[in-house]
């Protein structure tokens, strides 16, 4: 596999750090890879999953969203609705660069971005869901004890996943706000959704109401026994040998 960073503007004016991953050989075409939650470009699952498409000839665009990895920008600024925008970005530079993605993916709030974004991508044929939520204000659970100070002061500090944090009212209400059913319904193109029914992070229920909502053609695997970060490399393998077979139906 070759490996070569790229960087792009985001939706806030910042340099977006991204990753390009592609096979030695012949590209058939190209998939996109948004990340969790604070999380980045180089979580091991986000690899391994592109190490399984790269090996069956799909090159992959993985990058960080604005103040996140090593891109720039404050995280406090950013919110759902521009992550979404940081997504479309690195679609349009792609199809400028490259060629437009064929495949999105997005890991937890990630897949959320995907679905609410993929209907600005019309080139896509395939959207591909890993551990994600049905509705993004899922995410206000990681900090809702913290909720009162930030309505009160208009920011908190606080620590996710062992890392402080700024999360801002902007946040929380663009989250609140943001609703999914009509994008999922809408969705237009093939869909795979991938959960664990064991995720103690974001519940097996959201990937439920993800696949009632859409309209066929759709897909459901089990990630049975995997944590909601994909931690056990065997699932986070399975999951990118199982998306590429399933894109070869679509692509």
């Amino acid at each position: 596999m070759q490996s070569k960073k790229v960087t792009f503007k985001g939706s806030l004016g910042e340099s977006l750090a991204g990753r390009l991953d592609l096979p030695d050989g012949e590209i058939n075409v190209y998939a996109l890879f948004a990340h969790c939650f604070t999380c980045s470009k180089s979580l091991k699952v986000v690899g391994n999953i592109s190490k399984e498409l790269v090996a069956r000839n799909i090159g992959v665009l993985r990058f960080d969203f604005t103040g996140l990895g090593q891109s720039e920008g404050e995280f406090a600024n950013t919110n759902f609705s521009s992550n979404v925008d940081d997504l479309l970005a690195a679609a349009e530079f792609m199809n400028e660069e490259l060629q437009s993605p064929a495949i999105l993916i997005g890991h937890s709030l990630g897949g959320a971005a995907v679905l609410q974004g993929s209907h600005r991508i019309p080139p896509a044929k395939g959207v591909v869901t890993i551990g994600a939520p049905s509705d993004p204000g899922h995410v206000i659970q990681h900090f809702d004890a913290h909720l009162d100070t930030i309505e009160e002061k208009g920011e908190a500090e606080v620590m996710l996943a062992g890392r402080k944090f700024t999360i801002k009212k902007q946040l929380v209400d663009d989250l609140n706000a943001s609703r999914m059913d009509r994008f999922i319904r809408d969705l237009d193109k093939a869909l795979l959704v991938m959960h664990s029914p064991v995720d103690d992070t974001v519940g097996i229920d959201n990937a439920a109401h993800i696949y009632k909502q859409a309209r066929h053609p759709k897909s459901f695997i089990s990630l049975d026994q995997a944590d909601h970060l994909l931690r056990d490399d065997r699932h986070s393998r399975y999951a990118g040998s199982v998306i590429a077979a399933w894109a070869d139906l679509y692509l």
